[in-house]
């Protein structure tokens, strides 16, 4: 216990000192006594934080100030993988920075359970209706974002459980974290996230966008086949190819959608490994 608390304590010193540091990088609105207070709260809970590289839990705290994030479970959090902390941008942090770009009028985000009443319909007139069970509304089976711009242009996204679980498996934090004391809460951020990737953006978001992005493993992209290397094909094969791929790319018909009771049976789509948030 002594040296748990002569370890937090060495903590406590180390970011007052780097408080003028802080004060540079967190915009106006965020005093650095209650960034620094909010970080020592964390690392009073989370013990894995005090034990991981002082380095780099001081690198995650100095990025979250730089992206004007306080790592308070909300808006982010710290998370420690092995000997190493990141910081994570929560659901709350990514819509005040979506809010803040100046770049959207309202987006919100909701989770359907099995008992819900949900219709999502596409086509020329997309529309998503939502009526919430009062009462216990059984299991998660879809999320969905919905958000305007501005310029009067709106975006909306819908993603299954699957699709979730899909996007969850693929985070380092997957087992732990946020994603098993609130799932729904990251779920919301990942429909989100999916979302965003069509909407207009900015550095900032940007940045966030980038800090979340470092808690999924992504594989390396295998390496192209060179040129020379390559087998020619007869002008038949590459006619053929060229009308299947054609094919292959032309929309299919959309009907509107009425989400019956039980979890979404749907294999999900996630996209090529190199992108967490695939469209």
């Amino acid at each position: 216990m002594t040296t748990q608390i002569t370890t937090i304590e060495a903590v406590r010193l180390t970011l007052t000192k780097m408080q003028p540091e802080f004060s540079k990088a967190l915009p106006a609105q965020i005093p650095s006594e209650r960034f620094i207070r909010t970080v020592m709260t964390a690392v009073q809970i989370d013990p894995k934080l005090v034990s991981a590289d002082r380095g780099t839990l001081l690198s995650a705290c100095m990025r979250a100030a730089q992206d004007g994030l306080i790592p308070d479970g909300r808006e982010a959090a710290l998370v420690a993988y092995g000997d190493r902390v990141q910081y994570m941008p929560m659901i709350t942090g990514i819509l005040k920075k979506l809010r803040q770009s100046g770049l959207l009028m309202s987006i919100s985000a909701n989770v359907v359970y099995e008992r819900d009443q949900f219709d999502y319909e596409l086509g020329d007139e997309e529309r998503i209706q939502h009526k919430p069970f009062i009462g216990d509304r059984g299991r998660p089976i879809a999320v969905y974002a919905i958000a305007r711009t501005t310029e009067g242009g709106m975006y909306r996204e819908v993603m299954s459980f699957g699709e979730i679980e899909s996007i969850r498996n693929r985070s380092r934090a997957g087992g732990k974290g946020p994603w098993v004391t609130d799932w729904a809460e990251m779920a919301r951020k990942t429909v989100i996230r999916r979302l965003a990737k069509r909407m207009p953006s900015s550095a900032d978001l940007d940045s966030v966008f980038a800090a979340d992005n470092d808690h999924y493993e992504i594989a390396p992209q295998p390496p192209a086949m060179p040129v020379a290397e390559a087998t020619p094909q007869p002008r038949t094969s590459r006619l053929k190819a060229s009308l299947a791929q054609r094919v292959s790319r032309a929309p299919r018909a959309q009907e509107a959608i009425t989400v019956a009771a039980g979890p979404s049976k749907e294999v999900s789509d996630a996209g090529a490994p190199e992108d967490p948030y695939p469209e």
